[in-house]
């Protein structure tokens, strides 16, 4: 389900409350032009949010946006960041510095203690992002506290029931970016990001091939599948790297399948993301010995790539990912179906 509009009204109400506490007068340039930003209001999930100063204190929820934060330069507005120790390098290129800077406060879930903990005043999660209405870690809940809120737009509720998603991965990257640089006045960072996203995903655009195989996107599960409907991030990455995913007809971000439906859509290629306890290689086995799939191209040509969690929820990680995953998918491609 979207924001109720109340939102709005709560959180601009909420910061108002905090920006007449303890007030300074600015006394620089910068501090004259950083007050002439505010207020700014943006449109996170269908609705319409205020901010009344730039956040200082910021507690992300997991990796992609963690990394957005960095990417943007503001790794020096982060009280800290929490996610789990088994999505992947923390350390990579572009990004290390930012994650040398920032606290890690929790290796568990985000909680309301770990943001009160942090003296936050501003949340970056998402549903299923950290967003929670039975321990009242939402939006809702966080602007009753004080602290504003913004929710990740690949987690947007679009309506059908608890489904998520309400406009293309990509775009869902680029609007973050472009809300994150008005929120926290770093608009041309944020314009130069998107830009050289964008950039980079028509270069491995211009150079897919015209056959496109087929991909089926395994997350993890061996009961049903987890894998990606169309508002996930792997969909579009699957596309602009030249491929198509078998699922991309769900109206869903990340979600539930069976194995009857893998087996009958017949992928040419699986892409196993890589986290958690059960690492690719043993996705790798169980894929490969399961008896249902045995006849399955994918599996039966050992046509199996392996991408991180990072390169495929929503991230400034994706267009590389487009780019190594299209590398692959044009040799694929170049080979009997």
């Amino acid at each position: 389900m979207r924001s109720a509009p109340a939102r709005s009204a709560a959180v601009l109400l909420a910061l108002g409350l905090l920006t007449g506490c303890g007030a300074e007068v600015a006394t620089t340039s910068d501090a004259a032009t950083a007050s002439a930003h505010y207020p700014v209001t943006v449109e996170n999930c269908g609705s319409e949010v205020g901010y009344q100063h730039k956040p200082e204190r910021v507690v992300t929820n997991d990796i992609g946006l963690t990394e957005m934060m960095f990417a943007l330069g503001l790794a020096d507005r982060m009280a800290g960041y929490a996610m789990p120790d088994e999505k992947g390098d923390l350390s990579g290129i572009p990004w290390r510095d930012g994650y040398q800077q920032a606290k890690w406060l929790s290796k568990d879930r985000i909680t309301k203690e770990v943001v009160l903990n942090a003296k936050a005043d501003f949340v970056f999660g998402g549903w299923s992002y950290g967003w929670d209405e039975a321990s009242g870690l939402t939006p809702e809940g966080l602007g009753k506290l004080g602290i504003a809120a913004y929710t990740l737009t690949e987690s947007c509720h679009n309506g059908r029931e608890k489904a998520r998603g309400v406009m293309p991965p990509l775009d869902a990257l680029y609007t973050d970016l472009a809300n994150l640089g008005e929120i926290f006045d770093v608009r041309p960072r944020a314009e130069e990001l998107i830009a050289g996203f964008k950039a980079e995903v028509a270069k491995a655009e211009a150079a897919a091939p015209s056959r496109r195989p087929s991909v089926f996107l395994y997350d993890s599960g061996q009961d049903k599948p987890f894998t990606s409907g169309r508002f996930a991030g792997p969909d579009e990455i699957i596309a602009k790297a030249g491929g198509t995913n078998i699922f991309g007809d769900l109206a869903d971000s990340w979600t539930t399948v069976g194995w009857e439906a893998v087996v009958r859509r017949s992928p040419e290629v699986i892409v196993i993301n890589d986290y958690g306890d059960t690492g690719a290689e043993a996705k790798k086995r169980f894929l490969k010995s399961y008896p249902p799939l045995a006849e399955v191209p994918a599996v039966k040509n050992d046509r199996i790539f392996v991408l991180r969690y990072a390169d495929l929820v929503e991230s400034p990680r994706n267009p590389a990912a487009i780019t190594s995953l299209g590398a692959y998918l044009r040799t694929v491609a170049a080979q009997p179906e």
